[in-house]
């Protein structure tokens, strides 16, 4: 669960680093990268999720 918040901190980074580039800068391509990081944070919540559920199982 540890290694899969990792990847959730790390993808959002690179989200907001995106995501200020296109709103400060008006940089198209950045804009693009925000995108594609925000699809990849939804999967990575749903697996999040399930994770979850299961630990609170135990």
């Amino acid at each position: 669960m540890k290694e899969l918040i990792e990847k959730i901190n790390a993808e959002f980074e690179a989200f907001t680093t995106e995501a200020n580039q296109q709103a400060e800068k008006g940089n198209k391509a950045a804009g693009t990268r925000a995108r594609k990081s925000a699809l990849e944070l939804s999967k990575l919540f749903k697996d999040f999720r399930k994770v979850s559920v299961e630990e609170a199982k135990k």
